[in-house]
């Protein structure tokens, strides 16, 4: 390979960019994940100058961005390109160590799952994180493989695959310099074939052991409205979504539902406690108070996704909103509002906040620019893992949880809410409100889903998985689902309008109802959390940082014996 030319370089990263393409939702092409790496590994070669490879491998890096993540274009054009800017640089870190293991030498089988997990992670460091489109999410339907979620995480399905890539390189590698017949291949095919069937094999356990532990719950509906998110922002249409709203409840309580959830932030009110308590009866947030308590008593339990926030005295001592949230409320059974009220900890960067406010005002200012608003919109994070509870049949008291848009794509938010200061289960279930509105587009009064509503939906499985806990999602545009504790997207379900294909739900309205599992097992995962990918994002930086601390040392001739 030393006469390795510009073309077949840019070859082999397009190939496996298209692999990593296809592989994920809707075009569910998953059996490439296992080979999508082999191109990008093979073409990391000691014999490729390092410029050449960042140069190439960053350009098709950001090409593979731009196309797969088209959808945040139709928030904020500028934002969109700014971030995939940033996110293209990760290519050229992976490409960059693994050519330098293969200079050491180091078997691929190892360098492989260990950098493509680390860099993988690696996503989560810039403005809170993006943890979107690992090789691991492309199995979110290979019900087998990832059970190895409740041990490793979703880290631990990206590392089996890239550890299969790895050695298929390896024996490329192997095979074109004719030593493919070394004990050391076959000892290596080995690791990797008792990795893959340990895998297998585990995940069929724990699939045939969960009868013992899962038990039916309560019957709870999901709403799902159908509202762009540049409808929703006019402002003009707040009460027909909120009618709309209240007939699919209706009907969803009227199949007894226990429970009924509505999508984030589709009440266009401020309903913390701390706000209705100081303002006067005849305020806007204190009708649509009353509204909701009237629709919940003597029916079922109310699940919105509201705003929250805090009243305080301005410079003109009148009185005005301090802290603003994105925030849930239940209203009860009985027709009064839980006092628990969750405000979202994971705000979503440009989309909710706009970084910098507070430490460094250039700075803010200048983010301000790649923002959809002239205005700062931004909201104030929440601090408490807030536990609701709810009487069900027979008078059992239920406890979960819930998560806010994007706060499902993050591994440690979930964790925290599934187990308590000592280690037992803390909830019963999870719930998931998003408004993912935002990313369709509206043509002739037709909602055109993108790409990114089933794809939020699959990141979400393994958050089941890794904590045994099954998840009720209801979202604005879809896909509103429920997702059992072994990672199911349930298709169909007892009561409710909705397609009967939970992936075909995306820009659709309606509601469902089912019957929500109880897993009582306490996982390691939920334990320990996020130890693989941890590990495995030291060893990039290490294998970044110490061959150039080494050379460093070597040019300066620090440590000889003079």
């Amino acid at each position: 390979m030393k006469n390795v030319s510009i073309k077949l370089v840019f070859a082999a990263f397009a190939a496996s960019a298209l692999m990593l393409t296809v592989i994920q939702v809707p075009f569910n092409l998953a059996f490439l994940a296992w080979a999508a790496m082999v191109p990008f590994i093979l073409v990391c070669s000691p014999q490729i100058k390092v410029k050449r490879l960042v140069v190439i491998s960053y350009l098709v890096s950001l090409g593979y961005w731009l196309g797969n993540i088209y959808w945040v274009g139709y928030v904020t054009r500028i934002g969109w390109v700014a971030f995939c800017l940033y996110t293209a640089i990760l290519w050229p870190i992976l490409a960059i160590c693994l050519r330098w293991c293969r200079v050491k030498k180091i078997p691929l089988f190892i360098a492989a799952p260990i950098l493509i997990v680390g860099v993988e992670r690696l996503g989560g460091l810039f403005l809170g994180g993006f943890f979107w489109r690992f090789l691991g999410h492309s199995q979110y339907a290979n019900i087998t493989v990832i059970q190895i979620a409740d041990i490793f995480g979703v880290a631990g399905v990206s590392f089996l695959i890239a550890m299969v890539n790895g050695l298929a390189a390896e024996l490329i590698i192997s095979g074109s310099e004719k030593r493919f017949f070394k004990v050391g291949n076959f000892l290596k095919a080995a690791v990797v074939c008792v990795a893959v069937v340990g895998a297998i094999l585990y995940g069929r356990w724990r699939i045939n052991e969960s009868g013992k532990f899962i038990e039916v719950g309560p019957l709870v509906a999901s709403v799902q409205s159908n509202v762009p998110q540049s409808v929703k922002a006019s402002g003009q249409v707040s009460e027909e979504i909120v009618d709309e709203l209240l007939k699919m409840s209706d009907e969803s309580i009227g199949s007894t539902a226990e429970l009924v959830v509505w999508p984030e932030t589709m009440v266009r009110a401020t309903l913390d406690r701390r706000v209705l308590e100081r303002l006067a009866a005849t305020y806007h947030c204190h009708s649509v108070d009353r509204m909701l308590r009237e629709h919940s008593k003597g029916k079922a339990n109310v699940l919105v996704g509201a705003y929250g926030g805090t009243l305080e005295y301005g410079d003109d001592l009148q009185l005005e909103l301090g802290a603003r949230y994105n925030s849930a409320f239940l209203y009860q059974k009985d027709g009064e509002r839980a006092k628990e009220q969750y405000h979202k900890i994971h705000l979503v960067p440009f989309g909710e906040v706009v970084p910098f406010k507070k430490s460094s005002k250039m700075l803010h200012n200048l983010l301000m620019k790649f923002t959809p608003y002239d205005y700062d919109y931004s909201l104030d994070a929440g601090t408490e893992y807030t536990v609701f509870k709810m009487r069900g049949e027979k008078q059992r008291e239920y406890k979960f949880a819930v998560m806010i848009c994007y706060e499902d794509t993050i591994a440690l938010i979930a964790r925290r809410f599934s187990i308590d200061e000592n280690g037992e289960k803390n909830i019963d279930w999870l719930v998931n409100i998003s408004n993912d509105g935002w990313f369709v587009r509206f043509d002739e009064g037709q909602v055109l889903a993108s790409t990114e509503l089933p794809q939020h939906a699959a990141i979400c499985v393994f958050r089941a998985v890794e904590n045994r806990v099954a998840i009720v999602r209801s979202v604005n545009t879809g896909v509103s689902c429920l997702i059992d504790s072994l990672g199911r997207i349930r298709d169909g379900f007892v009561a409710g309008n909705l397609p009967h294909k939970a992936m075909a739900r995306a820009g659709a309205a309606g509601w469902f109802a089912d019957r929500v599992p109880v897993d009582k097992r306490v996982t390691f995962f939920s334990k320990c959390g996020q130890w693989l990918d941890f590990c495995c994002a030291v060893c990039v930086f290490l294998v970044i940082i110490v061959p150039h601390v080494t050379k460093f040392i070597r040019s300066k001739g620090i440590g000889k014996i003079q």
